[in-house]
């Protein structure tokens, strides 16, 4: 507004020197006090427009005829109008850039009417009113044009803080897919191996003085199942430093289908007897299905060993059919408490069963897990060979 004021005082007093200078011409129009008075309300126009433009649109348009009534002859203070023209075409409300575009295209021809041109023909009038016009119509269109201008580039700091936000939560849903899978690595990992060593170090010091020969096995069985817990999380340390699986060096590649036998072999050296059987025609697995196969073993027969009882047994199977693999594994024990299947896990329990749906659902596949008719425990998965899409 004080850059506007500057202008205004300017434009006043260029005004007011040619008010003067006309007023002492033969053939001036209107008396020099209406003439500074038209002069002073166009300034003011100019001082105020980005403050008030509408209020401004009108009070020039009021001002123009009354120029026009009191026969106030064009002063350089109307170039308030072009000033004005511009700034509600660009910043102004839509009805006052359509108000001013009207205006504009008029106010030149009432001026050429009002006070013709007395040495020109009609055909001269009418080239001056229309060259006269053209300033009018240039300045609505730059006006526009700016407004079209900042529309665009606020649409696109929009969109570009829309796709910050994008980001953002995308950023957030990342992080909390690798929370959740970094869970369930080391749930698999550490509660498996460690129930384990746990059920095996209860046996060693229940036998160490009657068998020794028994204890010295419990230990070795602690040993070699510690080892691979290690080997297990130095994988897990290393995916987490990388980013990546790697391969050979001190870091185990990961579980396939073909380890299961060997941890149905480790669960019935811990004293759990475990019937294994596999259907079909074994065939490569795709890495992300042969993963969550082994996972779901390992935590069925966890939740065995922990919810069974000291008499329960188990029995796992795998059918390959066409275009999947089907795990069965049950259990002839007291079966999880209901609460750990049906509401997903109490009181920071239950997170085997939430990160078994969770794998068997990254693979597009399908998992049942409840109590068998009969008494114990069952959880069947279906898992496509095809990529979820």
């Amino acid at each position: 507004m004080w850059v506007d004021g500057f202008w205004a005082l300017v434009l006043l007093g260029i005004s007011g020197v040619s008010a003067a200078s006309i007023h002492r011409a033969p053939n001036h129009h209107g008396s020099p006090g209406a003439a500074l008075a038209v002069s002073a309300v166009l300034c003011a126009v100019v001082a105020l427009r980005r403050r008030m433009p509408e209020k401004m649109l009108l009070l020039a348009a009021a001002t123009g005829v009354a120029q026009l009534v009191l026969d106030v002859q064009t002063t350089p203070a109307d170039f308030a109008l072009l000033v004005i023209v511009y700034t509600v075409a660009a910043d102004g409300a839509r009805w006052a850039s359509r108000f001013a575009l009207a205006g504009g295209l008029c106010a030149a021809s009432l001026a050429q009417i009002r006070w013709p041109q007395s040495d020109a023909s009609a055909i001269g009038n009418v080239a001056v009113a229309v060259f006269t016009t053209v300033p009018f119509v240039l300045a609505w269109v730059l006006g526009d044009s700016m407004r079209t201008r900042r529309a665009y580039f606020a649409q696109l700091e929009e969109r570009a803080a829309r796709l910050e936000k994008e980001r953002e939560a995308q950023a957030k849903v990342a992080v909390a897919a690798e929370r959740a899978r970094i869970a369930r690595e080391l749930h698999d990992v550490v509660a498996h191996n460690v129930s384990v060593m746990v059920v095996q170090a209860d046996g060693a010091a229940y036998v160490l003085d009657a068998a020794p020969d028994q204890a010295k096995k419990a230990l070795e069985t602690i040993s070699s199942t510690g080892r691979q817990a290690l080997a297990e999380m130095r994988r897990l340390l290393g995916v987490l430093r990388t980013g990546e699986h790697q391969e050979g060096g001190e870091y185990v590649p990961q579980p396939d289908v073909d380890q299961i036998e060997e941890l149905v072999e480790q669960c019935r050296g811990s004293g759990l007897p475990v019937d294994f059987r596999v259907e079909g025609t074994p065939r490569p697995l795709p890495s992300g299905v042969e993963l969550t196969a082994y996972r779901i073993v390992q935590e069925a027969l966890t939740n065995t060993r922990k919810h069974g009882g000291p008499n329960a047994g188990a029995s796992v199977r795998l059918v390959y059919f066409d275009d999947g693999l089907g795990l069965l594994v049950e259990d002839d024990g007291k079966g999880a408490p209901h609460e750990l299947y049906e509401e997903g896990g109490a009181d920071g329990r239950g997170h085997g069963l939430i990160g078994m749906r969770e794998r068997v659902g990254m693979v597009g596949g399908t998992l049942d897990a409840g109590p068998r008719p009969g008494g114990g425990f069952r959880i069947s998965a279906l898992l496509p060979l095809k990529p979820a899409h």
